[in-house]
């Protein structure tokens, strides 16, 4: 290959959102290879991630987030996330070797030009690309690091059927929890969480007042909650909390995917005599800035335990756009993974 000449797909932001995400606001472009430095890594990809905060981050006013691992956008930037892909030249003091394949931060393209420093090796081509890609470390490391699931320990869960939530519940269940309950905004996404993730109770987004629901799902009150939505599911959750409850927060879908304008404020009230009185603790968490050490515990104690890898794959990078609108839509099951 030389490098001079090869041209390859990426996508790039065409325009800032206006209000949804649409798949015409992303552009598949060709362009040519850079030319790499002396300690650049050359790389195929065979998988690349997916994410809602892309939505967030291409909004005009965006702003560079702590716990987000990629900028905000500019129109004419190319997109960013987790990859997987396989090695085509390396500096020969590296570590890497063509046929190598590692995990890197520069998905949404067919090929990579990176620092060696930035890729991380993988022992094989890996059999299940969700497990390396997908966001079960961020449930793990939050529920290991970042809060304690105890046993009998009833958890509650938003997003339940989303890349982070399709393994939180999982993962507290082997962790000791007895009880399991999640929210989602379609039936069939609530009888899939029960049937294949073993959620014991799944509440609807629309399915009336999340606090009623919750009360009938967990008539005892919870223990735990895993909250990536935050507005009414998280009131509702501290109105349901047992003393000594334990809350991770690890996004707020309901400013990132508002329809009128994604941005950083999600406000919600709570009554706050609630959370003195039960003694809650109530914890903001990101894995990628306070718990990156867990990942690769998490890689070896998800082996062992017979998780489902919930996942939904798109094929091609030209289906890329649709993938992130239909994401945002929130019509998909599990981590989003594009394979090229």
């Amino acid at each position: 290959m030389t490098t001079q000449t090869k041209t390859y797909r990426e996508v790039r932001l065409a325009s800032h959102p206006e209000g949804t995400l649409q798949p015409t606001d992303l552009v598949v472009t060709e362009t040519l290879l850079p030319e790499p430095g002396p300690n650049d890594v050359v790389v195929r990809n065979r998988w690349f991630r997916v994410s809602i905060s892309t939505r967030m981050m291409a909004s005009p006013d965006a702003q560079a987030v702590e716990g987000i691992p990629f900028p905000a956008l500019k129109v004419g930037d190319t997109l960013a996330d987790g990859a997987i892909g396989e090695v085509i030249s390396a500096p020969s003091l590296s570590w890497f070797k063509p046929g190598d394949f590692v995990s890197h931060p520069l998905g949404w393209r067919e090929y990579a030009v990176l620092d060696a420093g930035l890729c991380k090796p993988l022992e094989v081509r890996p059999a299940e690309p969700a497990a390396y890609l997908g966001h079960g470390w961020t449930a793990y490391a939050a529920l290991t690091r970042g809060i304690s699931v105890r046993k009998g320990d009833t958890v509650f869960v938003s997003s339940g059927a989303g890349a982070i939530g399709a393994m939180a519940g999982q993962i507290a269940r082997r962790l000791g929890a007895t009880r399991v309950v999640g929210s989602t905004g379609s039936q069939d996404k609530a009888e899939w969480m029960k049937a294949d993730l073993g959620y014991d109770a799944v509440i609807l987004r629309n399915g009336g007042p999340i606090a009623d629901q919750l009360a009938v799902a967990a008539p005892d009150g919870i223990d735990v909650f895993v909250d990536m939505v935050g507005g009414e599911q998280l009131a509702a959750a501290v109105g349901a909390a047992r003393e000594g409850a334990r809350f991770v927060l690890l996004g707020a879908l309901t400013a990132e995917l508002n329809a009128q304008e994604s941005s950083i404020r999600a406000p919600v009230e709570l009554d706050s005599f609630q959370l003195i009185l039960k003694d809650i603790t109530l914890r903001g968490y990101s894995a990628d800035r306070d718990g990156a050490e867990a990942f690769d515990e998490w890689i070896e104690w998800q082996w062992n335990t017979g998780l489902h890898l919930a996942c939904s794959t798109f094929s091609g990078i030209e289906s890329a756009p649709q993938a992130l609108y239909e994401a945002c839509k929130g019509s998909l099951k599990g981590v989003v993974i594009v394979e090229l």
